[in-house]
């Protein structure tokens, strides 16, 4: 049996401000033809399929439209919901769609398995939607974290597979040991502690499809996480996109084959002094890539957002970040004034302060001496 491995899919996300939904259409249009030309039997998606709770109705469409095309190509989809994905929203429509496609989002049935048989026998799949602990206490007393709850689906499941026997792939959503996080990305399950999942709770299966990181990693041959299609962040742009292909063998997990997808647009983060992006060639390569600026000029330019989308007009993001900055002065800003013997001291005391320790530059100091001289002769006419 042939199975993709896909996740996180974040229908709804928005880019900087930017709509996701054509890109994220576009990429997953070329995962169906994956499908169709690999001729997967089933795909997995594991959690977090839309970004909010209450998706807009043109994630509705793009959701549908990609099931229905899934079915189409011939694979049996079997789909979970994430901690970002309202249960609730989400598998509303369970009982409506159409057969082969399942969407997997009450915990109380998360070890009844979707079973699709090949030419060697059944193979069942257990879908775990994210399970909250606080939800769960009274169904499954002593439960406090994520590792608690994923162990005792993991108990469950296992349970009904020595009973069912044959092949078996799980699905859940998860920070699980070991893993490289995206920082600011992954959000809304706690990192270290006790919300960490142990590998050893994923035993017991011949595939764990895993979901919630957004890069792709292996923690065990078995266990893997497929990361998000698309990029949602800078922070993941060395991060390539795509699916674990998995065959599953008459005796068990057999070869797995990473699958890229296509990136719509590039990501890319330049730094340098502003004008030197503004002009120089070695940055025309990214004119029509997603940008982040962190220029380096000692002082903040003006306007620099303007003047960089007329060259990058995909700049999403522009920070400033000074390529040196000055010691720190020991003494405090207070200090400073009362130490301060002119106007012009002032002055500069107050620029040291706000830029951390780069007082007047010559040109300033000159025209800050143009002023206070204006205003020596205004008041001696007052």
């Amino acid at each position: 049996m042939r199975i993709l491995h896909t996740s996180d899919w974040h229908i709804g996300r928005s880019f900087h401000g930017h709509s996701t939904l054509d890109a994220l259409r576009g990429v997953l249009d070329a995962l169906v033809a994956q499908v169709r030309e690999n001729r997967v039997d089933v795909v997995v998606v594991a959690g977090d399929v839309f970004d909010s709770a209450t998706p807009a109705a043109a994630a509705y469409t793009l959701l549908s439209d990609v099931l229905g095309a899934l079915s189409d190509a011939g694979a049996t989809v079997i789909v979970t919901s994430g901690n970002h994905d309202s249960a609730a929203r989400l598998g509303f429509q369970a009982g409506l769609l159409r057969h082969g496609v399942h969407v997997l989002t009450d915990p109380t049935a998360l070890a009844t398995p979707i079973t699709v048989v090949d030419d060697h026998g059944p193979v069942h799949f257990y879908g775990i939607p994210f399970l909250e602990p606080v939800l769960l206490r009274s169904a499954w007393p002593g439960v406090r974290t994520q590792a608690d709850v994923l162990s005792r689906a993991m108990e469950l499941v296992r349970a009904d597979l020595a009973a069912r026997g044959g092949r078996s792939v799980a699905v859940a959503h998860c920070f699980a040991a070991g893993v490289e996080p995206t920082p600011h990305l992954e959000r809304d399950i706690q990192q270290g502690g006790l919300d960490i999942v142990p590998l050893s709770t994923f035993e017991g299966v011949d595939y764990m499809a895993l979901g919630h990181i957004h890069g792709r990693q292996q923690l065990a041959p078995h266990a893997r996480y497929s990361g998000a299609p698309l990029h949602y962040s800078f922070g993941e742009a060395a991060k390539p996109r795509g699916s674990w292909l998995i065959d599953l063998h008459a005796d068990g997990l057999g070869d797995v084959e990473w699958l890229d997808l296509p990136v719509p647009r590039p990501l890319t983060t330049l730094s340098g002094p502003l004008e030197e992006l503004l002009g120089h060639d070695r940055y025309a390569a990214h004119v029509g890539d997603w940008v982040n600026v962190e220029y380096t000029d000692p002082l903040p330019q003006r306007d620099p957002m303007r003047r960089l989308l007329a060259r990058f007009p995909y700049c999403a993001a522009v920070a400033h970040t000074p390529a040196a900055v000055g010691a720190p002065e020991a003494r405090t800003y207070a200090q400073r004034v009362r130490a301060a013997r002119t106007d012009a001291e002032l002055f500069d005391a107050f620029l040291s302060h706000v830029r951390e320790g780069e007082g007047a530059t010559e040109r300033e100091a000159a025209l800050i001496a143009d002023l206070l001289e204006q205003r020596v002769r205004v008041e001696a006419t007052a």
